[in-house]
């Protein structure tokens, strides 16, 4: 392969908000390339192998790429300016009204990357490209350790969702057992209050017999 290029290969793809870091090196070095949300999630499936229901954007394209014969040869990263990434996508085509021939394409990196890795084709970068790049291996161990960590963590002392659900469910039948007392207190002092009145209502019934015997002995 020239020296003027170096293979590299998609190491991690970690989600942002409203984006993706894509991960990509070799034993040499690591950078990043952050991509727009669809993508990135289209490159995390195919570096999953993740089966999807129906087809995405990359596999429409890959599958009239086999239409015609055609097919990912290889992607290259060429240049970058400041935080743009540009990249050309090498397609082999041949079929039976054609020798096989090579057709270059400009096209975004993030495209390049989701295309190749669908149809397994190998990802290179330029030499000047990956000179230039600041070197993220560091970082990316220390997210994966922190990953690491945290799913061990969760495994020894963390709680399950399931678990924390019932929880909720717990708290949410206390709060309604508490509310039903409250309930039950209040209709027990309607209940005294009803009686009360009853009663003073009987009170004043016999006051008013009592005045009226009154008044006949009185006549």
């Amino acid at each position: 392969m020239n020296n003027k290029v170096q293979e590299v290969q998609v190491r991690a793809v970690v989600p942002l908000e409203g984006s993706f870091a894509v991960f990509l090196g070799n034993e040499e070095k690591t950078f990043v390339i952050y991509v727009d949300e669809p993508v990135g999630m289209a490159i995390s499936m195919f570096m999953r192998g993740i089966s999807k229901e129906r087809p995405l954007t990359h596999d429409l394209m890959a599958s009239l790429m086999r239409a015609f014969g055609a097919k990912v040869e290889r992607a290259v990263i060429n240049d970058v300016n400041g935080s743009v990434f540009y990249a050309r996508l090498i397609i082999a085509a041949e079929n039976q009204l054609h020798s096989r021939k090579l057709i270059e394409l400009d096209a975004r990196p993030s495209d390049s990357i989701a295309l190749a890795m669908h149809q397994g084709a190998p990802v290179f970068v330029a030499r000047k490209v990956l000179d230039s790049v600041e070197d993220m291996s560091d970082a990316l161990e220390q997210i994966e350790k922190r990953g690491l960590d945290s799913a061990a963590g969760g495994k020894v002392a963390g709680k399950s969702s399931g678990e924390e659900e019932l929880e909720e469910v717990e708290d949410d039948d206390d709060e309604e057992e508490l509310f039903s007392e409250e309930d039950d207190d209040e209709d027990e002092d309607d209940f005294d209050d009803d009686e009360e009145d009853e009663e003073g209502e009987d009170f004043d019934e016999e006051d008013e017999d009592d005045e009226e015997d009154g008044s006949r002995h009185g006549r």
